[in-house]
Formats: structure tokens, C-alpha cells, sequence
């Protein structure tokens, strides 16, 4: 059976996001930077393990990289940070934690497990990009937070250990986090399946007053709210709903365990 209703402003109980590294008491630091041309509507690939990761608009066709090694008892000459434009006119920028390690488009290959100084938060890189306004963007970095804004292209991105920004104010947003919360804004209209999901925070999602999409939301510990009008589908759940926005559409999944959803208007 399905009923009309309007999700209002829920409580949640919001879980502990796990421990970060921290660099509170980093010995020293080291500064890199980098600018190069990026290519009409080309991509921007950034890999990171342990630090923070920011994207901001820049001006004109230039990629500004600015990043800071910081680092406690280890060698930072252990940690490479890779930059380069590709033949296809893309940017690809890498921090390598390991002497065997290559990075490219496809993420990071090759791995030399004999050296521990990443694992153990001793060594960390904390990236500032700044991009074109049309800049498609695939990062990721898996302690840390990622914030990306300032762009209308595609973006992907992903952490482990961190809260995770992502708007876009054109292009399809895809992302995710494990230990953190999540807030995504994608501007493009629904037309694939969407999937936002962290375990240990909240997820907001926001989305053009003319979506139309089918929602499936789940969380265990935490409350649902929504800016629009939903379509119930089945039996009225706190913590599952399934539901249409305007006609219904392609189906977007939002989940977490301990925290809250939003759904909000643009």
C-alpha cells in the first residue's frame, strides 16, 4: 500500500566516528607545490592515504597543488607525492607510501609491506587542490577528510576514516565514507542509481527541487528527515523507508548505522 507523507526533522543518535592520526605532535613539516594545465571538462585523480584532502575552485584552466608532509619519527622522504598531466589532458596527483608503489587513473598498484611508517600515522600528506569550475574529480584518501567543492563536473570520492564533503553544482556526485559523516549535493538530474552510505555518522544528501528518484533509507541508530514530499511504499518504518520523490525514478540508496539521513531541496 502506499501512502503520501512528510518526513519532519528527527533526532539522531549519532555514533563515535573512529580515532583519527593525528599530527598535533608532528616533528616538522614539508611543503610541495605544483601547477599544471587540465584540459576542457578532463579529470582531476587524487590518492592519499593518511591526511586531510581539499578541493576549492581555482581560476582559469590551472591546477594548483599545494600539499604539507607532517610526520613523527619517520623519514618523509619515505612518502613521494607524484604529479602529472596525462596524454588525455587529465591531472593525476599521488602521495606513494611505499618504495615499489605507482599510482595512475585505476588507483594505486604494487606495495612493499616492509615499510610501516604510514600505518603507523607517522607520516602524513595534507593536500589543497584548486580547480577549474568545469573539473571532474576521483579522489580519495583513507585518513582523512575529503572535501570537494567549487566544481560543476562528475565527482567520485571515498575515505575510510574521515567526514567526506562532495557538491557539485552540475555534475553527478558519487561518494562514501566508513568512519564519518557524508554530504553530498549532486545537481544532475537522477538518472542512474545512487548509493551514499557511511557506518559511524550522518548522511546528508542534497538534491534539485525537481528530483524525481525512488529513496531507500536505512539507519539503526538515528532518524530520517526530508525537505520533500514522499510517496511511502509499505508499511511507515522509522529506521527503513522506501518511497518516491515527485514521479519516482531511478533508485537512490542513503544508509548508515549510527546517525541521521537528510534529504534536502537545493
Amino acid at each position: 500500500m502506499r501512502h503520501s507523507i512528510m518526513i519532519g526533522a528527527a533526532v539522531a543518535a549519532l555514533g563515535t566516528a573512529a580515532a583519527m592520526p593525528s599530527d598535533a605532535h608532528a616533528q616538522d613539516q614539508r611543503h610541495f607545490t605544483w601547477s599544471g594545465d587540465l584540459g576542457a571538462h578532463r579529470t582531476v585523480y587524487l590518492n592519499n592515504v593518511n591526511g586531510n584532502v581539499t578541493f576549492e575552485q581555482g581560476t582559469g584552466r590551472t591546477v594548483e597543488v599545494t600539499a604539507v608532509k607532517r610526520w613523527r619519527r619517520a623519514d618523509p622522504d619515505d612518502v613521494r607525492i607524484e604529479t602529472r598531466v596525462s596524454s588525455a589532458g587529465d591531472v593525476i596527483v599521488c602521495a606513494l607510501y611505499h618504495e615499489r608503489q605507482t599510482c595512475d587513473e585505476d588507483g594505486y598498484h604494487g606495495r612493499n609491506d616492509r615499510d610501516r611508517s604510514w600505518r603507523d600515522g607517522e607520516i602524513s600528506v595534507e593536500f589543497r587542490v584548486k580547480i577549474p569550475a568545469d573539473a571532474r574529480v576521483r579522489a580519495s584518501t583513507v585518513n582523512g577528510d575529503l572535501t570537494i567543492d567549487g566544481t560543476s563536473g562528475e565527482i567520485r570520492a571515498h575515505t575510510v576514516n574521515g567526514d567526506l564533503v562532495a557538491r557539485s553544482t552540475a555534475g553527478r556526485v558519487e561518494a562514501s565514507t566508513v568512519n564519518g559523516s557524508l554530504t553530498a549535493r549532486t545537481a544532475a538530474p537522477v538518472t542512474d542509481g545512487l548509493d551514499y552510505s557511511t557506518v559511524n555518522g550522518s548522511v546528508t544528501v542534497e538534491l534539485p527541487a525537481s528530483a524525481n528518484a525512488d529513496v531507500d533509507l536505512r539507519t539503526v541508530n538515528g532518524g530520517i528527515s526530508s525537505d520533500f514530499p514522499m510517496t511511502l511504499d509499505g508499511m511507515i518504518n522509522p529506521r527503513r523507508i522506501r518511497a518516491s520523490i515527485g514521479s519516482g525514478g531511478p533508485t537512490l540508496k542513503i544508509s548508515t548505522v549510527n546517525g541521521s539521513i537528510r534529504i534536502r531541496k537545493i
